[in-house]
């Protein structure tokens, strides 16, 4: 083999090799790069592009059907924050006690159904800001001897709520598990006050307000049980999405366009 073989080949190899190197430099830029980004908060959904909502669609005006479209306040926020961040929204309808082992499992991005903020349920998901305030009322049937939560507790009676809310929470610690009747939907709960199954429903204000207008005989207390506020629970793996919604939530208050969905449905009393 001659010299001037070798010095060809030698100098190819020497080639190849810076070749492979700046190969590897590129790559590894690359991957400074990638975790740059990864440290700088990109979030990632369950499917790419996609916002995955899941909620109970039986809670006006806050989720209901018009028609098959599952609309109110939740549904329209969450569209909005899905907009802020370029995805595609999709709205999943389930039982309210399984949305939360559902964002945890990863089968859904968040969680949005008039949900309240509790210790219990932090334990098992994160919350966001909040965006809208709730408030927890009785409703009972017209002549009825509960006239306050006082009575309510002290009566002996059934009370009906919606499983997993914090109503059906309250209510337990407030009367203890052999004077609660559960139901999945709120309007099943209603519809056992009206049929005499129960004596008092607790639920959520503004769902109470639309079951009391459609159910004649019923009324709601003047004295609400409690007040509460409304938040989105996001995967507890997923720190990079729920600052990136709440982020979009601060946006979406900033601009009045949070207050303008809800004064849409719930009109203010100057309205």
């Amino acid at each position: 083999m001659n010299n001037k073989f070798l010095k060809t080949v030698a100098l190819s190899m020497v080639a190849v090799m810076g070749f492979l190197m700046a190969g590897c430099s590129d790559t590894a830029e690359t991957a400074a790069e990638t975790a740059e980004t990864a440290a700088e908060g990109e979030f990632t959904t369950v499917t790419p592009g996609v916002l995955t909502m899941a909620t109970n669609a039986f809670f006006p005006p806050y989720e209901y059907y018009e028609g098959e479209q599952i609309v109110g306040i939740d549904a329209e926020i969450a569209q909005a924050v899905a907009d802020k961040l370029g995805l595609e929204l999709v709205i999943q309808d389930v039982e309210f006690d399984s949305i939360i082992a559902g964002v945890q499992s990863g089968m859904y991005d968040i969680g949005c159904a008039g949900m309240t903020v509790t210790e219990e349920r932090l334990q098992s998901v994160n919350f966001t800001t909040t965006y809208s305030t709730g408030i927890q009322s009785i409703i009972v049937r017209e002549g009825s001897d509960i006239t306050d939560i006082d009575t309510l507790i002290e009566s002996g009676c059934m009370v009906g709520v919606q499983t997993g809310t914090t109503g059906d929470i309250y209510m337990t610690d407030e009367v203890g598990e052999d004077r609660m009747d559960r139901y999945n939907k709120g309007n099943d709960a209603v519809l056992a006050l009206v049929n005499g199954v129960v004596d008092a429903v607790v639920i959520d204000n503004q769902p109470a307000q639309a079951f009391v207008a459609a159910n004649e005989g019923l009324v709601i207390l003047e004295t609400p049980y409690t007040v509460e506020d409304y938040a989105m629970c996001v995967n507890k793996n997923n720190e990079a999405l729920l600052n990136a919604i709440n982020e979009a939530l601060a946006e979406l208050q900033a601009d009045g366009t949070i207050d303008a969905i809800i004064e849409t449905y719930i009109p203010s009393e100057e309205a």
